[in-house]
């Protein structure tokens, strides 16, 4: 974890402990007061609620009994099952709770010293990219003397109650925590990356190949230490609706544990497998179970060994615990968030990701080259006036993951703009040379469009080929300012960083050394027809585009007279009379070989379509021909603000 820790509202926990100390009084936060403002951010609900210390509700309150379990709470009144299910998850691994609980023995109350207890306690969660420290007071909603939210099964716990009042406290009220995404929780928990996965549209259900490929994705996330929760869209349905089979519509399950279970010599036969995929999920509730095949006191766990049993940690009890097949599992939920904790730590036996991130925002401007807020890719007109973002991939090919954040907008519940914006990005495979920004389509090719959705954050895994990319990130519809972040891993250095500029500076050493005059672009598609080079018939050829005093060179294309080199170059000249040369070479270990080049004036005049242009030997435009043939696409301009 980061070393800077923000104070959100500025609160010092030790400073506030000390004066509570001090002074002999228990903490009451002026913050976030216990009253009806803190409870609703809607004045027209209302309730009779009693605000309680642990100590009013039962003798001996503490933190933390026996340590910290999966099954150690449930919901209450809220509507805030999806945050229930990432504690159940939290719960599950100790390294990452003591991150939100931090020094929870020092918080824990020491009976042996009462005059010690202050009445206050700190939780750290991921804010928008900062581990952020939120102090509250240990005042409870309740009602008729028992907690009214989340509340542990131990009558003396209040872990789960004080961190939910942390939670609602950054969200502005308890109430601004009704409905969300337990992935949003993991996230804040974690600093996490999270992915969303709609079971129904993928086909899971149905494509055993895809099953199994989540399967083995699904647990790989959890051994490494992320996190996956699940729930059955309610479309059509009333929320919080029993299916046939026990399942809660609309309501989030965390998954606890996923495995392949060995099957016993008796169904070897009976099942055609010698193992089975399986998941465990806990409701929130801490009851209602699924009753479908595998569930706790089902036929087929009589044929499992007792052994086995005991390696699953098989309970039978309604706890709101319990297995199903994989495949059961696929055709029963709709909707799965994962959140991966990716690794950046070099200490490392599992694969290591380098990260770079920034932040960005969408932002409103009437003058369409400061306008950053062009909605998505099918706003042709507007879409390249978003926040560029240029990145590179240096290895032949390499997997990148991105994602993308919105600031959290709980926040904003009382002014009934609560609701997430709908982002997505697009990724652009780009000149090698791009320094400026894209303000039109051409050469460039669209690789991967991110989904678009109203989650707080989206996610896209891709491999991409060796080259440069502008990442664009975009609301769905144009003119939704908001603020972002953007995060990339991959797997060598990418030196992710913002296009601000829409052309080269005007500066002082422009007077003296001239300022470019016109813009041109040039992708070289391929060659055909080359001279052979070895024995076997073939050649090792690569593209030399030259322009001034500038160079750029494509890889080499081994083992062919015909390659594809989709190389793609842009360069700002200033000596608009001095031609553009492209040269193909051929790769030699000693000495490379000259093939044959174009010579170009690449006027603004000229046609914009693809051209496919003879090669010549050494000299201006009119030297001998010699075999193979270029295909190019070549635009200029004399604005250059333009490309």
């Amino acid at each position: 974890m980061s070393s800077s820790v923000q104070l959100f509202r500025g609160q010092k926990y030790h400073e506030l402990k000390g004066q509570c100390l001090q002074q002999g009084r228990l903490f009451e936060d002026p913050e976030f007061p216990a009253s009806d403002e803190s409870l609703y951010y809607d004045s027209a609900t209302k309730g009779k609620v009693e605000w309680k210390r642990p100590k009013d509700l039962c003798e001996d309150p503490r933190l933390l009994v026996d340590g910290m379990s999966s099954h150690d709470f449930h919901q209450g009144k809220l509507g805030n099952c999806w945050f229930v299910a990432a504690c159940s998850c939290l719960a599950l691994r100790k390294s990452l709770w003591q991150q939100v609980i931090p020094d929870y023995n020092e918080q824990e109350w020491d009976p042996k010293n009462p005059g010690k207890y202050a009445g206050i306690f700190r939780f750290r969660f991921w804010r928008f990219g900062e581990w952020t420290e939120v102090v509250v007071d240990d005042l409870l909603p309740a009602e008729h003397g028992e907690l009214i939210y989340c509340r542990s099964n131990v009558r003396n716990e209040f872990w789960s109650a004080l961190l939910e009042k942390a939670y609602a406290k950054l969200a502005g009220s308890y109430q601004a925590l009704d409905g969300g995404c337990a992935a949003e929780a993991l996230v804040d928990f974690t600093g996490a990356v999270a992915e969303s996965i709609n079971l129904a549209e993928g086909k899971y259900g149905e494509v055993i190949s895809e099953q199994m490929k989540l399967f083995e994705d699904l647990m790989k996330v959890h051994k490494r230490g992320g996190f996956i929760s699940c729930s059955i869209s309610s479309s059509g349905r009333p929320s919080e609706a029993e299916t046939e089979t026990g399942l809660i519509v609309g309501h989030a399950y965390s998954v606890t544990a996923i495995g392949k279970l060995r099957l016993g010599e008796r169904l070897v036969f009976s099942f055609k497998a010698e193992k089975l995929f399986m998941i465990r999920l806990r409701n929130p509730w801490g009851k209602k179970e699924w009753h479908g095949a595998w569930s706790d006191s089902s036929e087929e766990w009589k044929k499992v060994s007792d052994s086995e049993r005991k390696n699953l940690g098989l309970t039978v009890g309604n706890d709101g615990e319990f297995w199903m097949t994989f495949e059961d599992w696929c055709k029963n939920f709709t909707d799965v968030d994962i959140c991966r904790t990716v690794n950046t730590s070099y200490f490392s036996l599992h694969k290591t990701w380098e990260k770079e991130m920034t932040y960005g925002a969408w932002a409103k401007h009437p003058e369409p080259l400061l306008n950053r807020s062009g909605g998505c890719f099918d706003n042709r007109e507007t879409f390249l006036q978003n926040p560029q973002y240029i990145f590179d991939v240096k290895k032949a090919e390499d997997k990148v993951l991105v994602s993308l954040q919105q600031e959290d907008r709980r926040k904003y519940k009382k002014e009934g703009k609560g609701d997430n914006i709908t982002i997505g990005f697009e990724i652009l495979k780009v000149e090698d040379n791009r320094r400026y920004r894209l303000h039109k389509l051409t050469v460039q090719e669209r690789v991967a469009t991110s989904p678009y959705s109203n989650t707080r954050s989206v996610f896209l895994r891709r491999t991409l080929q060796r080259g440069r990319y502008v990442l664009i990130p975009t609301t769905y519809i144009p003119g939704v300012p908001t603020k972002f972040i953007l995060r990339l891993y991959t797997d060598v250095p990418s030196k992710l960083r913002e296009l601000k500029a829409d052309r080269p500076k005007m500066t002082c050493w422009s007077l003296l050394c001239g300022y470019p005059r016109r813009v041109t672009q040039i992708k070289v598609h391929s060659a055909e027809g080359l001279q052979k080079q070895d024995r076997s018939g073939g050649a090792d050829p690569y593209v030399l585009i030259k322009c001034e005093n500038q160079s750029r060179r494509s890889p080499v294309q081994h083992d062919t007279t015909s390659p594809v080199f989709n190389t793609q170059v842009i360069f700002y000249r200033k000596d608009i009379d001095s031609p553009v040369t492209i040269q193909v070479w051929n790769s030699n270990l000693l000495s490379d070989r000259f093939l044959g080049q174009a010579v170009l004036a690449a006027s603004p005049g000229e046609p914009r379509e693809l051209q496919t242009l003879r090669l010549r030997g050494r000299g201006g435009r009119e030297a001998a021909e010699v075999p193979g043939h270029i295909t190019v696409k070549v635009l200029s301009s004399d604005d250059l603000a333009e490309l």
